[in-house]
Parts: C-alpha cells; structure tokens; sequence
C-alpha cells in the first residue's frame, strides 16, 4: 500500500456544531483510521482544540499535518485511534480557551468550554463512532492556549481523561495552573506527554520547567501518573516543531 493508501478518513460532525455553553457554532471534525469502515474494532479517542491548524496545509501560521502523520503511523500500524477535531472560536480563541480570571482578558469561558466538551461533544462521539469510552483511552491535547485549557481540562476531571498531550501551554497567563496542578489527584494511572521550546519566550521554557517539577514531585509521593517532558533546544512558538512533536506524543500516549 502506498502512503496515500494510509490516509486517515476525514468526516465532518457539523460544520456549526451547537455549543450552548458559549452561546456559539463550531466546526468539528473527525479523523478515523484508514481501514475504520472494514472492521468493527473499538479505538481510543483524542481530542484536539484549534482544529483549524491540524490538517489544513493553507492554515494562516502553518499546520500540525495531523493527517500526514496519522498515515506514516499507519504504515507501521499505529492507526488505531481516533481524532477530534475542534475549531477555535476565532476573535474568542483566547476568552474560550481561558480557564481563570486574568486582568486583561477578563473571567474567562474556559470551564464552559470544557463543560460542553464533557457533557455534550464527547458522549455524541461516543454514540456515534465505534470508541472505547473509558478514562485510560480518552485524551485531550493542543497547543499555546489549546494547551492551557487541555491540561486545565485534564487536571479538573481527572476522571474523564486519561491521556494529555500539552504542547507549549500558555502558563504565563494563568498561574493559577500550577496550584492547580499541585493539587491534582489522579483516580487512576494519567499519562501526560509535555513539550516545550526552549526559543519561545523568556518565561515560556522556566515556566514549563516549574509545571514538569510540580508533576514530578506528585509522582515521587505515589500519584499514578506516567510522565515525559520533551525539549526542544531551537523550538520557537510555532505550528511546525507542534508537527514534528505530534507523531512522537501520539506514540508514546497511545502506542
């Protein structure tokens, strides 16, 4: 089979997917594996926010080519999962994806967000593709502030999801974060993959340091969590090291 052979099936869920939450439309779409409609195996699921620069190689800032990677993996038979894809909000993004109050940006609808993720979008998933529902097979992940609110989500309902994929998160904005990471209890075992670029900003890669000895300490007094910091010495904040460190996360998250 050709790697083309190995591409990732595409389907749109909605193209303004209600989220009553916000007040708001979304779209969101759907990665399955390539041979999805030929078996009636199970797959675990991920969900990723700012859908619109996952697979879309005309993205204003460049693309993650999720789909690109998803079909090398493939190749070597790691397609077994699927993918969310959730659009950003735009000229919201940042209010959206904004778990806490900040001077500037204001309270914050990130915990509507999540709220709509939990209780509407990830049971329609469920009833509608063929996935293992349970806390060890869902995961959350994205980058900058999609990283914020992933981890945010992930640490506030630890028993909804099991697996986070944290690509530079904007841990400037909300120090309230690592509280909240310090008090973080794990039902069950959590994997979290964390990447940080050591060119981001001044802050961006100490503060990444600070969140990765906070995890390391909770797992050094017994919380189940399984734990791996990716650096990047010459990443700046950028579309195409999140590419390069996608196929690496999803291996070691679900793989």
């Amino acid at each position: 089979m050709t790697v083309m052979e190995f591409d990732p099936i595409i389907e749109v869920l909605e193209e303004a997917y209600e989220i009553p939450q916000l007040n708001a439309t979304r779209k969101i779409s759907a990665l399955l594996p390539y041979d999805y409609h030929y078996t009636d195996k199970r797959y675990p699921v991920l969900y990723l926010q700012d859908g619109q620069n996952l697979f879309n190689p005309q993205a204003p800032y460049g693309d993650w080519a999720i789909d690109k990677s998803m079909a090398k993996l493939a190749e070597e038979g790691l397609s077994d999962m699927i993918i969310i894809a959730i659009d950003h909000g735009e000229e919201e993004r940042v209010n959206e994806y904004l778990p806490y109050y900040h001077p500037r940006f204001g309270q914050g609808k990130g915990n509507f967000y999540i709220e709509f993720m939990v209780e509407r979008l990830i049971p329609y998933v469920n009833k509608n593709f063929r996935t293992l529902p349970n806390f060890e097979n869902t995961g959350i992940g994205g980058s900058s502030m999609g990283g914020l609110i992933s981890l945010h989500a992930g640490l506030s309902n630890p028993g909804v999801f099991g697996k986070m994929m944290i690509f530079s998160p904007s841990l400037w904005i909300s120090k309230t974060i690592f509280n909240n990471t310090k008090s973080f209890t794990p039902l069950q075992k959590s994997k979290i993959y964390l990447y940080a670029g050591a060119k981001e900003s001044l802050e961006h890669l100490p503060n990444a340091q600070k969140l990765s000895g906070i995890i390391k300490e909770k797992m050094v007094k017994g919380h189940h969590i399984d734990f791996h910091f990716s650096i990047n010495d010459l990443g700046n904040h950028a579309e195409v090291h999140w590419r390069e460190e996608f196929p690496k996360a999803v291996k070691w998250l679900y793989f």
